[in-house]
């Protein structure tokens, strides 16, 4: 694959999306190499280095205490990880978690909820800002040079769909670095929300995320509390909708249906995102638990989250984060998959399938939902 102009200005963010799939870049001009099992396609907005401003770190509350628009989630033991082998290795060893109820989002944030957090607020988020590059060039390696003041401009990557077949090994074929894209406009300038009021929120970091949850009133759940959700009161279901293959009957998520990246038969009716709400709840009455766009988690990313002894009582993820494939970069974990999932590249909207992203990062297909602690106020 040739390597555009524009992909030659953003030298180092391509490292970025290179490192993050465990690949060295010895060009910072050279194509992105990147694995089947890269968070490019799935998970990951790069680039990182965003920094908040102090106009971002108090933020009034919304004063609003009230459980509509959510589920009431009953507390319970289940066995959390992979239990067949379609799993990463990150997905093993099965374990006991016990959790306390709690609430949670019905649906993913929509566009019309962060709005009103936005008019509230104020706030601005990291795709609307421009790049630190003191910030990141310190997750890049030492003598990388500083890209064009142009490319650290306000920016995040949007998907472009190409029109014919590329290497799954060149996540810059299929992502395209566009100024001014943010969560009023995703796919950059000229693109808008309007008459999307009911779509999920996306170009969203962990730190918007923080900020919205803080203005509501509620928190991120924990990935011990999103997988249990997801798997809506099922044991040992690779979907949130039981065992039956994604594509069997009607649809029953928003992901990618054809030949990933290239074709998309928009069997289920959407090309990108789709409203929330747009299939079938989980056991839980919870949509779009798989697909759509990934969801962030409160937790820390560590490989080895999952090696633990004895039954682990409200886990809330390590202390720190660690990252092989990436080590000098703190992730936060994102779930659920989204419209860009396929089997042919990643399974993300299996309820046990973990991915992660630094939490400055941001792109087309992330948002969030949210939780709250609280007892039922009425029979759910």
């Amino acid at each position: 694959m040739a390597v555009t102009e524009h992909t030659k200005t953003i030298q180092g963010f391509l490292f970025l999306l290179a490192v993050c799939a465990g690949v060295s870049c010895t060009d910072t001009a050279a194509v992105i190499a990147v694995k089947e099992d890269s968070l490019i396609a799935c998970s990951n907005g790069l680039p990182s280095g965003y920094k908040l401003t102090s106009a971002n770190s108090a933020l009034p509350a919304s004063g609003n205490e009230s459980q509509e628009g959510m589920v009431w989630i009953p507390g319970g033991q289940y066995t959390m990880g992979a239990a067949d082998r379609e799993g990463r290795e990150d997905e093993y060893p099965q374990h006991t978690v016990m959790l306390q109820g709690f609430w949670m989002d019905k649906t993913e944030v929509t566009n019309a909820q962060f709005r009103a957090f936005v008019a509230a607020t104020g706030y601005i988020t990291t795709a609307e800002k421009d790049v630190d590059w003191q910030e990141l060039k310190k997750q890049l390696p030492a003598g990388t040079p500083k890209p064009p003041d142009s490319a650290l401009l306000a920016s995040s990557l949007v998907f472009s769909q190409p029109g014919n077949p590329v290497s799954l090994q060149h996540a810059a074929a299929w992502w395209t670095w566009k100024r001014g894209a943010n969560w009023q406009q995703p796919q950059g300038p000229g693109s808008s929300i309007k008459g999307k009021d009911d779509y999920p929120v996306v170009h969203i970091s962990w730190y918007d995320a923080q900020a919205y949850c803080q203005w509501a009133g509620k928190r991120l759940p924990t990935e011990a509390e999103w997988e249990y959700a997801a798997r809506g009161g099922a044991s040992n279901a690779v979907y949130p909708w039981g065992n039956d293959a994604i594509e069997n009957g009607q649809p029953k998520a928003n992901t990618w249906q054809g030949t990933f990246p290239y074709t998309n038969t928009a069997w289920d009716r959407y090309n990108r995102s789709a409203p929330v709400g747009s299939f079938p709840a989980n056991g839980y009455g919870l949509l779009d638990m798989a697909g759509n766009v990934w969801e962030w988690c409160h937790d820390w990313y560590h490989p080895q989250t999952y090696a633990q002894e004895g039954i682990q009582v409200n886990p809330k993820g390590p202390a720190a984060s660690f990252d092989p494939m990436e080590p000098t970069i703190p992730k936060k974990v994102v779930r659920g998959g989204s419209f860009l999932c396929h089997d042919s590249y990643c399974k993300g909207y299996r309820v046990t399938a973990r991915m992660k992203s630094s939490p400055d990062t941001g792109l087309e297909h992330t948002g969030f939902r949210c939780v709250r602690d609280s007892l039922p106020t009425k029979a759910q």
